[in-house]
């Protein structure tokens, strides 16, 4: 694959990550926990599928707020298929979270409203709500959280 045929098919999945990291087009909740999606297992396969390009590009860039994501953009023509692919994949993982969490959160709306309405958002509690009131939920909240893996 040529180099500017790898930066344009890098594009997308880079803007998903930088997206994500920076919560354009979502709340500062999901942008939080975006970044903290980033900083577990899918940062840790950026960061070793694109050593040698953050060590050579990116190494006086102080990590957070996405800033060593954009140094990666900003470079993107002279990215490794292996960095590339880290990046393409952490992309793809994290599209697949999103799109799971707005799925269950359209379709249980409701239950939501009236079961966890209450409940702090983030590190799974809202989650943890859903699963105690999994006798409670709905048809569609129960088969939403069926098809994310979550029932």
């Amino acid at each position: 694959m040529s180099t500017p045929a790898r930066s344009a098919w890098m594009q997308a999945p880079l803007a998903v990550v930088m997206a994500a990291m920076a919560g354009l087009g979502a709340s500062p909740s999901r942008a939080q926990d975006a970044t903290a999606a980033m900083q577990g297992p899918l940062a840790k396969q950026v960061r070793e599928g694109c050593n040698s390009e953050l060590t050579k590009y990116c190494a006086e860039v102080t990590p957070g707020e996405g800033r060593l994501l954009a140094c990666l953009y900003a470079h993107g023509d002279k990215l490794s298929g292996q960095c590339e692919f880290a990046l393409y994949d952490a992309a793809a993982r994290l599209e697949r979270a999103i799109n799971a969490v707005t799925h269950v959160a359209s379709e249980c709306r409701t239950d939501l409203e009236k079961h966890c309405g209450n409940v702090e958002v983030g590190e799974g509690r809202v989650a943890q709500c859903l699963k105690d009131h999994t006798s409670e939920l709905s048809p569609g909240c129960s088969q939403a959280l069926a098809n994310v893996g979550m029932k």
